[in-house]
């Protein structure tokens, strides 16, 4: 009787101790939620056009850039609304020989991170050197990549853990203090430690792509609106 008694205790102690460690997630969960709708607060209409997926990639020919995607039914489209990534695909106007391409169609690395290996590999053979960049203000999750004809040169994605780390870690990413976790490296770490990696990789990757290529951002001071470019769908991709 005494030992059930036991039992029966340390199960309940278990279940609340699982139901704490719950509660604590989501109240992290809740917490980043709202420095999230701080920022977005904060920064105002300009921030809803920064793009949290988008390619670079090395060409001054939006043509050849809708061939390589497939794009079917493009139409004019302003750089504003395009970079905003509400359409399937965005091609923007060439900017120094580089050209963004944004929209829902891309593949998230969180999603499928195979996917988005192969779509980039894809993509590059036809379209020559690609750059992929993502950074979540929300969730922290963040990659990059450049491909280059088929062959990946250097990637790395984290989704509350490495996903992808492939390549020897670029000049701009030392310069710029990012942290690229081996795969299984980060699994050890408190939450706050890699939240704050994360974090910080987050902030930095805008600068890393305008080192890398362009900035799809900088339009918004450094450089003038470009003009419009072409947004449809890719039955192909």
């Amino acid at each position: 009787m005494l030992f059930a008694l036991h039992l029966l205790a340390l199960s309940v102690g278990g279940v609340i101790f699982l139901g704490m460690i719950v509660l604590h997630h989501r109240a992290r969960a809740v917490k980043r939620r709202a420095q999230a709708s701080g920022i977005l607060s904060s920064a105002g209409s300009s921030f809803a056009c920064h793009p949290t997926l988008w390619l670079a990639i090395h060409s001054s020919n939006p043509k050849a850039v809708q061939a390589a995607l497939g794009l079917s039914y493009p139409a004019p489209c302003p750089w504003s609304e395009g970079i905003a990534g509400g359409h399937d695909f965005f091609i923007g106007a060439p900017v120094n020989d580089w050209i963004v391409v944004t929209g829902s169609g891309l593949p998230h690395p969180g999603n499928d991170v195979d996917l988005c290996f192969h779509f980039l590999i894809r993509l590059s053979r036809v379209a020559g050197e690609v750059q992929f960049f993502m950074a979540d203000p929300l969730l922290h999750h963040h990659a990059w990549a450049r491909v280059e004809n088929g062959a990946v040169k250097r990637a790395y994605a984290w989704i509350n853990e490495t996903v992808w780390n492939q390549g020897v870690k670029s000049i701009a990413e030392i310069e710029l203090n990012m942290k690229c976790f081996s795969y299984g490296e980060d699994a050890g770490m408190d939450d706050a430690t890699t939240e704050e990696y994360a974090t910080a990789n987050v902030e930095q990757i805008h600068a890393l792509s305008a080192r890398w290529s362009f900035d799809p951002t900088a339009a918004d001071g450094n450089w003038p609106t470009p003009p419009d470019g072409l947004a449809g769908r890719s039955v192909r991709l």
